[in-house]
């Protein structure tokens, strides 16, 4: 592509670099340049233009990002996103319902490295989203690219069976919470509300409340009756041990505990364990705030139906340092010491 400024007389068929005021108007940059627009220039007092020209073999910025759109998403219904080409060089790829963000980065940071001028952004892997959110935006910086440089990008990304991003759907709709109570005036309405608005937004529907005694028997009972494909429990007391209360009420009922504690605060008293076939989250107590605390990130997944092993979960604490709930009965900064002195 040749870009850089030409004599008026020069400048039919080419491509506006930039936007240029034109008595009441402007022309926009990116327009191609048509004979009556070089006389309403010629009129307002220009002799000179910037302009673009693409060369034999290039192809055109808007040409060139649904092409790499639709080597990154080869089938969109079927990824559950939707294209949404909205010109100057830019696809936006949109999620068509609820879920989490699935990226092949090693695809997409090949693209974006063939040439500068080709560039893909997308959200970060595994992040959940809802309809209507973007997942991911194509865009060509300059007006062209070679098609030779596109051809090798969308080879980049193209490989056996999915293409390099995708929309994971729920595959969980119904969910029960037992919470427990160690203070009889604790009725559980604002867990089970901050749970139902929680999972709604995941298009999972949440059980009628049920509310036991923070003890093995009666949890254990809770447990055996529940109905839910995912099953959470928030206990009154924190659970600060694989065999306290709550795990110990999975065990009763032939469940399995899958692992204790994750890196990531406000969040680190979570467990993930089995009761059959359907999964069991400890929530930890700070799942009683609506901010955002690690139990979300692993109840998306297993909403999304991955597989959360004990490796996944030691592996979340990069990013794992939320903000801070402001109800936190102990702020991870409160008792902190003096600095440690230089020897």
């Amino acid at each position: 592509m040749k870009f850089g400024p030409v004599p008026l007389a020069k400048a039919e068929g080419a491509i506006l670099a930039h936007s240029v005021a034109l008595g009441a108007g402007r022309l926009r940059k990116g327009r191609v340049l048509d004979s009556a627009d070089l006389a309403a220039l010629r009129a307002a007092g220009y002799d000179s233009l910037t302009v673009a020209r693409l060369d034999p073999g290039d192809m055109q910025e808007d040409a060139a990002a649904l092409a790499l759109a639709q080597a990154l998403v080869p089938d969109p219904a079927a990824a559950g996103v939707a294209l949404r080409a909205v010109g100057t060089g830019r696809v936006n790829v949109i999620a068509t319902g609820p879920g989490l963000v699935q990226l092949d980065g090693a695809r997409i940071n090949a693209l974006n490295h063939i040439d500068s001028a080709m560039t893909v952004a997308t959200l970060p892997d595994l992040m959940r989203i809802e309809a209507g959110a973007m997942l991911a935006t194509i865009k060509i910086i300059p007006y062209a690219v070679a098609s030779s440089a596109v051809a090798r990008a969308c080879a980049a990304v193209q490989g056996a069976g999915a293409g390099a991003l995708r929309l994971l759907p729920p595959v969980i709709r119904r969910a029960t919470l037992i919470q427990t109570f160690v203070n009889t005036g604790d009725t559980g309405a604002k867990g089970h509300a901050v749970t139902a608005a929680r999972l709604a937004r995941r298009g999972v529907s949440l059980d009628p409340l049920c509310l036991v005694a923070h003890d093995v028997a009666p949890l254990a009972k809770a447990l055996a009756q529940a109905g839910g494909e995912v099953v959470l429990i928030l206990t009154g007391s924190a659970t600060s041990d694989s065999y306290d209360t709550a795990p110990q009420a999975l065990r009763a009922v032939g469940g399995e505990m899958v692992h204790f504690g994750m890196p990531v605060d406000p969040g680190n008293l979570l467990f993930l364990g089995r009761l059959g076939a359907r999964p069991v989250i400890g929530l930890p107590g700070c799942a009683k705030s609506p901010a955002l605390n690690g139990a979300d990130w692993v109840m998306e997944r297993v909403i999304c139906g991955l597989e959360v092993t004990p490796a996944a979960i030691m592996s979340l604490g990069v990013g794992g340092l939320l903000t801070e709930i402001p109800t936190r009965p102990r702020p991870r900064r409160q008792g902190e010491t003096a600095p440690f002195a230089a020897d």
